[in-house]
């Protein structure tokens, strides 16, 4: 049985780029008869609010998405990821034990600072292997001057990783294209975004993991992490973002685009779920739509991978569809 999740981070409000991704895991889940937990992911405690928790549960509820399990109670909970870091720490204690993980004394200022270093995606800079060999010395000098160390995953960087994408078909990336050994604990002891999902995949049992392609990149790095696990690792659909008119990714500074805003402005959810469908080309009309009624034909296949662009002035045109 599949078994997906919406795993939202609490640092703001969804905007529709979020509802977007969002629906697009619910309705893979649904349409296969499968289970949907839902993992308030909070792990980075400078960000994570839980008034936005609370905001973000509503907000999916008025969209018409429900789940089986989580945020507070399941058969694998907690589904909060700051009352998971014991079994994150289970995990990079088990890496290093076995040699696949170092110390890693490089600062953020640092690596941003690498010169012809682009960034792969989020997940910041190509890591260089400054600290891949220090020896026991150069460590404890490191340590002496007062520097933190991270934990960094050694990573192969010629091995190939394959995938077959719902969305996007087939891919094929190295390591070293995903920025190369990446972290697993920062220096300040937050657990990395890659350890945390693979730990609280595996752990709940999560066989298809729907996200928006800019996490693309993500994938080899936790396909190596579940097998060095030895864990079955999940099929994955990653869906083009949903932009601006300009093109621009949708972020905080669209609030009008927030959920909870256009829900103070008078948008119905149906409204925004069958503008959401008609923009990702599984509808051939913005028409109102329940989240049910869009189970109807759904498949991930039918998603056009292609980016997805708002008109100039999204709740006007939300607005207009419904008449309002």
């Amino acid at each position: 049985m599949i078994r997906a999740r919406l795993a939202p981070s609490p640092t703001g409000l969804l905007h529709l780029g979020n509802a977007w991704a969002f629906l697009a895991a619910w309705l893979g889940a649904r349409a296969a008869g499968g289970a949907l937990l839902l993992r308030l992911e909070d792990i980075d405690p400078d960000r994570s609010r839980e008034e936005y928790g609370r905001r973000i549960c509503e907000d999916l509820s008025w969209l018409g998405l429900d789940w089986d399990e989580g945020p507070d109670e399941g058969p694998y909970a907690p589904y909060r990821q700051s009352q998971r870091l014991v079994s994150y720490q289970s995990a990079a204690s088990d890496l290093e034990s076995r040699g696949l993980a170092y110390s890693c004394y490089c600062t953020r200022k640092e690596l941003r600072g690498l010169a012809g270093a682009p960034h792969v995606d989020d997940r910041g800079a190509p890591y260089p292997g400054t600290c891949r060999h220090l020896t026991p010395e150069e460590r404890a000098e490191r340590e002496a001057s007062g520097r933190r160390a991270a934990l960094r995953l050694f990573c192969p960087p010629d091995q190939v990783w394959q995938f077959n994408d719902r969305v996007f078909g087939e891919q094929r990336f190295t390591l070293a294209q995903c920025g190369g050994d990446f972290a697993l604990c920062r220096s300040d002891g937050v657990f990395a975004y890659q350890l945390a999902v693979v730990a609280d995949d595996i752990a709940m049992r999560v066989n298809q993991v729907v996200r928006g392609v800019d996490i693309l990149p993500s994938t080899p790095r936790q396909l190596y992490l579940y097998s060095l696990f030895d864990a079955p690792p999940p099929e994955y659909a990653h869906v083009p973002l949903l932009l601006d008119h300009e093109g621009e990714r949708l972020a905080k500074r669209h609030q009008s685009l927030s959920l909870h805003a256009l829900r103070e402005a008078g948008v119905l959810p149906q409204t925004v779920v069958g503008a959401i469908m008609y923009l990702a080309g599984l509808r051939e009309r913005p028409e109102p739509l329940t989240a049910r009624k869009a189970l109807s034909g759904f498949a991930f296949e039918r998603i056009r991978p292609q980016s997805l662009h708002l008109p100039r002035d999204p709740e006007r045109w939300l607005l207009a569809l419904q008449g309002g």
